[in-house]
């Protein structure tokens, strides 16, 4: 189990700061000199992360602190010691803290809004939809059940799938992935 951290700015440079939320959400504002590698890439990012843990402390960060626990306990699998921010950078913005943010960056929504958004349309759309014809109630059912698992197993498949939409994916001006790892493994 991951135990979060607070940090505060000035030491913030004691860090290697990975953020695992979507390329959009980074784009939308992350921790000064934070490193994006989204939480469905720790595995290819392995090398570089490790080397970089070697040099110092890892602090991984999301919007909230759950993906950042997760990405966590992954690295840990993978021998890769790290810390997850208390709160990710909501509490941190909250905080006062600065955040770095690219010049005409779109802010698409935390990707937990974005699973609201879109599992509380599927089950409205399901209800709506029964009115007329009986069986299109299933899809209430199925977005109730596919909820469920996704807290009994602390996955979501429909975030992985929302998180490859084009509001969520770099923009033009992103640092490509490959040479965040080439920076990462520095």
């Amino acid at each position: 189990m991951t135990t979060p951290v607070t940090v505060a700015p000035a030491r913030l440079a004691e860090f290697t700061v990975v953020d695992v939320r979507t390329p959009g959400e980074f784009a939308g504002g992350h921790v000064p000199g934070a490193y994006n590698i989204p939480l469905d890439r720790l595995d290819e990012a392995a090398s570089a992360l490790q080397k970089a843990a070697a040099r110092g402390p890892m602090l991984i960060v999301c919007a909230s602190g759950a993906r950042s626990a997760r990405g966590c306990d992954r690295l840990a699998v993978l021998g890769i010691e790290a810390l997850s921010l208390e709160g990710g950078t909501g509490a941190w913005v909250t905080a006062g803290h600065p955040v770095e943010r690219p010049a005409r960056a779109r802010t698409p929504w935390p990707m937990d809004r974005q699973v609201r958004l879109a599992a509380g349309s599927l089950v409205v759309a399901g209800f709506a939809a029964g009115l007329a014809w009986l069986p299109a109630h299933w899809l209430s059912g199925l977005v109730g059940a596919g909820l469920v698992f996704s807290a009994v197993t602390n996955t979501c498949g429909m975030a992985m799938l929302l998180a490859r939409l084009p509001h969520n994916r770099p923009g033009a001006d992103a640092v490509p992935f490959e040479e965040t790892l080439l920076r990462l493994a520095g």
